[in-house]
């Protein structure tokens, strides 16, 4: 039995502000960075020997500060970022004692892209674009705002991501931590508990709390332990 733990990131200062966010990077709130180490708390008794992040900040600084409240000895270093032309050496860890817990970064785990919206408060927006047609962006499978993305869309890079980088992790036995956003989370979901596009429309991810799976051998069957 291996767990798999998703943890959408904590509140950001936009997500105080409602505005919508999508791809643009912003940091998280005060509140967010005590629900990210809140969520480090609530982890403490599950060992973690895997980290999976989008490349916002929001989430690597979710995934960061729920891992230094984690009692593991494990260093996290963040993989697949890349360096700056000849600095690859300073950015080495030199300490062969010092076992290092892997966080591998990669869009393919970055919020839904919301392309024209992104900036936009959210109750302006309903007044600029009408209320029906803002709730349609936002909460239909299929239909992306202008220039963005639909819940289905971002599934189609999630998806096979998970696929391909994290569910041999957990075939090994791993417990793995996934440390993203709402509907890059709200994808995986689907797949795992098995929802129709219209049942996972109807799921919130709420931030800094982590959802824990029970995944099985063949990493086939994922058992929810913890709910929101």
């Amino acid at each position: 039995m291996s767990q798999l733990i998703l943890l959408r990131h904590g509140q950001s200062v936009w997500n105080k502000k409602g505005l919508f966010t999508g791809w643009v990077d912003v940091p998280l709130s005060k509140q967010g960075i005590d629900e990210a180490m809140n969520a480090g708390a609530q982890l403490s008794e599950i060992s973690i020997d895997e980290v999976h992040v989008s490349n916002l900040i929001r989430a690597q600084m979710t995934a960061m500060l729920a891992l230094a409240e984690h009692p593991g000895t494990a260093s996290p270093r963040l993989l697949n970022r890349t360096e700056s032309e000849g600095h690859e050496g300073w950015a080495a860890l030199h300490d062969d004692e010092q076992p290092i817990l892997p966080v591998h970064v990669s869009w393919k785990l970055n919020e839904r892209m919301y392309g024209e919206l992104q900036g936009k408060n959210k109750q302006a927006s309903m007044k600029e674009f009408g209320e029906e047609q803002v709730r349609i962006w936002r909460r239909s499978y299929d239909v992306p705002p202008p220039g963005g993305e639909s819940l289905k869309m971002t599934a189609e890079r999630t998806l096979p991501y998970f696929e391909s980088s994290i569910l041999p992790s957990l075939q090994k036995g791993n417990n793995v931590l996934v440390v993203a956003h709402g509907n890059s989370l709200r994808s995986i979901v689907m797949a795992i508990e098995k929802f129709t596009p219209e049942q996972i429309l109807q799921v919130e991810i709420p931030t800094g709390q982590p959802m824990i799976y029970e995944v099985d051998e063949q990493a086939s069957t994922f058992v929810r332990t913890k709910t929101p």
